[in-house]
């Protein structure tokens, strides 16, 4: 399986960049989407942006991630409780 996260450009030197997607930074490449510019919205996979997207869809992939940690602490929390539901 696959994984693209959606991150925001918010530096760009030659056909490298700094993307931030929910407080995380990655160094990563841009070389195969040379038109993207600073605040742009990528979808990062194996360290390359590699494609454009738009806000919207960048807002609900990231509330998807936050559901599934949120859920993965509650799961954690029941494992380290005992409780049954783990």
């Amino acid at each position: 399986m696959c994984l693209a996260v959606p991150a925001r450009i918010i530096e760009i030197n030659v056909d490298k960049a700094v993307a931030d997607a929910m407080g995380n930074r990655w160094n990563i490449r841009i070389t195969l989407t040379p038109d993207i510019e600073v605040g742009d919205i990528v979808l990062i996979h194996a360290g390359y942006a590699i494609t454009k997207v738009d806000e919207e869809e960048a807002q609900k992939t990231w509330e998807l991630f936050e559901e599934i940690a949120r859920f993965e602490d509650q799961r954690q929390k029941a494992q380290e409780g005992g409780g049954a539901d783990a």
